[in-house]
């Protein structure tokens, strides 16, 4: 009987594992699609990302729904993902990562911003796989150049590190990112590639994802800048 309700125990708590981690895959799997569907969305504004900007940056991250939110004091939090751009022109697997930071000024309101930030080095998005960094501190963000058209990129003073594109939906005007933190979302890497891989490890992974919405990320990526 003890034999009997010790494997019984088990096989509960082998099942709340499988449970578990297919459950946190899964969001993971809808973190993804977001993504997708951000990258679509921005491709169908008229004062979209520039081309030519696109064909220059090394890295990106993207944020579906950033909530940006306070009463005097505000703050930010999300999850996402960052993909380097590798040398031929590929894109790495994502990496999962959260943003989370802090303001002080006039505002009031809760605001859901679909966030892309992109980088022109990739050194500076890898090193996020060892440590964490704050924008406007760490490295350099502004808001970045728009419109379909070549001018738009090439026209534009490419000073800084990192521009930021977002689609605000509430009550705030606009987003400042100065001291936002990014920092490797650990927990959700190993749910969802299962296993221990750090970030570095993973941007160096040459090996294509097998899950099918990771390739549409990609070719979804590559068509902001092949039309």
């Amino acid at each position: 009987m003890k034999f009997f309700a010790s494997s019984k125990h088990i096989l509960l708590l082998s099942l709340l594992f499988w449970v578990t981690t297919v459950w946190a895959q899964d969001k993971q799997q809808q973190k993804l699609d977001a993504s997708v569907r951000v990258i679509q969305e921005f491709s169908k504004l008229r004062e979209s990302i520039p081309k030519q900007l696109i064909q220059k940056t090394e890295g990106i991250i993207i944020i579906p729904g950033l909530i940006n939110a306070g009463f005097v004091l505000g703050g930010k939090r999300g999850k996402g993902i960052a993909m380097i751009k590798n040398a031929d022109g590929t894109w790495t697997n994502p990496v999962f990562l959260t943003m989370t930071g802090g303001s002080f000024g006039f505002q009031a309101g809760i605001q859901s911003v679909d966030l892309v930030l992109v980088f022109l080095n990739k050194t500076s998005l890898s090193e996020i796989g060892k440590s964490s960094f704050t924008l406007g501190g760490d490295i350099s963000v502004a808001a970045g150049p728009v419109g379909r058209t070549s001018s738009a990129g090439t026209d534009y003073k490419m000073e800084s590190e990192v521009y930021s594109y977002s689609r605000s939906k509430g009550l705030f005007a606009g987003i400042s990112l100065s001291g936002s933190s990014l920092d490797i979302d650990q927990k959700a890497n190993d749910s969802f590639y299962g296993g221990g891989d750090d970030a570095t490890t993973l941007f160096a992974n040459k090996k294509a994802s097998a899950v099918p919405v990771v390739k549409t990320l990609k070719q979804t990526l590559n068509s902001l800048y092949r039309k």
